[in-house]
């Protein structure tokens, strides 16, 4: 039978969802601000009796893929997802891949840093979110090809020198070499690790040290085609809950560095 700990968490996390939060249409005609149970249910593939009888501790116990998909359903952090699966009395899974959607409050940090460049990575290296100067910065297409790892291995879009291109290869393998830890049923990740293998004698050779790399402040000089050689630093912010590391690239206050970076900014 179903906990009643774990009917007390399912209830407590629906009444503090919003339907914004998950996609869905508001209603002013509702009496309370969380989230129906059938909305829940919906979201999360199954019947509104078995959510029902979950939430008042009378079902059964739910299976891992049950509890995978009320994960998804009801937003929960990675924290959030072990904390339901202990409740259950259930041993968590490895999650199936990693998060890909970036949290609205970090896309709205972003737009606000005009003069620092920003993006946000997932634990494959894809850059899921970035700002204007950031993009002016890395060059090329991001939304054609995001992965700094593609980028790095393969050549592509990838058109800039970098002091810190030999240093930058062991993070990226290390990153990568602890994704594929976490997530070894990600197909996505599978291909793209299958892709720089067969790409990159580099990379696999150093895959096979099994780097170990923490995220950190760097300074590195990058040669830019427009406003040429620059003096940058790199500040790393990870959001554990998701996998995920914001990346600050600023220049020290009145330098050469950070008056050209003021002439990559958009106009307006």
């Amino acid at each position: 039978m179903a906990r009643p700990e774990l009917a007390r968490f399912l209830r407590d996390r629906r009444e503090n969802l919003r339907p914004a939060d998950v996609g869905l249409p508001g209603d002013r005609r509702r009496r309370t601000p969380g989230l129906r149970r059938e909305e829940v249910a919906l979201l999360a593939q199954m019947s509104v009796d078995y959510y029902a009888r979950l939430e008042q501790a009378r079902g059964p116990r739910p299976s891992p893929r049950i509890l995978d998909a009320l994960t998804d359903a009801l937003r929960l952090t990675r924290a959030e997802r072990i904390h339901l699966f202990r409740l259950a009395g259930t041993n968590p899974t490895p999650p199936p891949g990693p998060v890909r959607r970036v949290r609205p409050h970090l896309v709205d940090l972003l737009r606000r840093m005009p003069e620092t460049g920003a993006i946000v990575t997932d634990a494959t290296y894809d850059v899921i979110a970035w700002n204007p100067l950031a993009g002016a910065l890395l060059g090329g297409d991001l939304s054609a090809e995001p992965n700094l790892a593609r980028r790095r291995f393969l050549g592509v879009g990838r058109p800039y020198e970098s002091s810190s291109a030999e240093e930058f290869t062991h993070i990226v393998v290390s990153r990568l070499r602890r994704a594929a830890d976490r997530y070894p049923r990600d197909e996505a990740l599978g291909r793209l690790l299958a892709e720089l293998r067969a790409g990159s004698e580099e990379f696999g050779q150093i895959w096979d040290t099994n780097p170990v790399h923490a995220p950190g402040h760097r300074t590195k000089t990058l040669t830019h085609p427009q406003v040429g050689r620059l003096r940058l630093n790199c500040d790393v912010l990870t959001v554990p809950d998701d996998d995920q590391q914001v990346v600050f690239i600023t220049a020290d206050p009145g330098t050469p560095s950070a008056r050209a970076l003021r002439h990559l900014l958009p106009a307006g």
